[in-house]
């Protein structure tokens, strides 16, 4: 396999039907980049800043996110089913039009703590 090295490129690149695998991305600006129809399975991301990214219409079963500023996100129409959070700072969060199931928060089920509270309400 040939390798293409780009160094102080500074013109917008397009790439099509492409096999971009194991490629390697440092110390790059990306600015406004589009991917779409893209396989990123296994792909890292680290030391990075990813402000105002969206990700639509997409897939991240087993994905990890750790140490990560989600500040202002946004999670909408998300199935999180499976998903576990830790030593998360949730102040501020708000939850809305959700189902809950088997939600549980310190093992108690959400649907059990709703429901007193509202018994109580």
């Amino acid at each position: 396999m040939n390798v293409v090295d780009i160094q102080q490129h500074c013109e917008p690149i397009m790439a099509k039907q492409s096999d971009l695998s194991r490629s390697q991305f440092e110390d790059l600006g990306m600015q406004d980049a589009r991917f779409h129809n893209v396989n990123l399975s296994g792909v890292m991301f680290s030391q990075r800043n990813m402000s105002r990214a969206a990700f639509t219409d997409g897939t991240l079963p087993g994905s990890r996110f750790e140490d990560v500023n989600l500040s202002g996100a946004l999670f909408d129409n998300v199935t999180l089913h499976g998903a576990t959070i830790r030593n998360a700072n949730l102040n501020g969060l708000n939850i809305n039009g959700c189902r809950f199931g088997s939600f549980r928060i310190d093992g108690i089920l959400v649907e059990d703590l709703l429901a007193a509270y509202r018994k109580n309400a």
